[in-house]
């Protein structure tokens, strides 16, 4: 199987986007609220660790995903695929923690949205760009 690197680091560069717009204007003082963060306690972690960490791990998804759909799929279908992977395997696996971990609803629908969302992204540019 090839894999389009190329398609796979505009997939993870979506997921940098949409995270920054996710995060910030859409839904950022609501996630710090369920997050039990402070604006200020956000702002102190190490840039370089979480930003450059992320984007290696939503290189590593987008990677992954590219290995699951193959290169026979046109963008909808991509789309499709990423939208059942980011709600039903991601979303519902944090789900899961976030019960047990009795994390308020509003945080699960933030972060589960992010990667519903995510995958939606990374199916839709893989699917178009294979």
């Amino acid at each position: 199987m090839e894999i389009n690197w190329l398609a796979v680091l505009a997939a993870a560069a979506s997921s940098f986007a949409l995270g920054g717009l996710w995060y910030g204007a859409l839904f950022g003082n609501a996630w710090l609220k369920a997050a039990g963060l402070t604006r200020e306690q956000a702002m102190a972690g190490n840039k370089a660790v979480i930003f450059g960490g992320s984007f290696v791990l939503a290189l590593i998804s987008a990677a992954t995903f590219a290995m699951f759909l193959g290169n026979e799929i046109d963008a909808m279908t991509g789309a499709l695929y990423g939208l059942c992977a980011g709600l039903c395997w991601v979303a519902a696996s944090y789900g899961i923690s976030y019960l047990f971990e009795m994390r308020p609803l509003s945080l699960w629908l933030i972060n589960g949205g992010y990667h519903t969302i995510q995958f939606t992204l990374i199916g839709l540019i893989l699917g178009a760009w294979h």
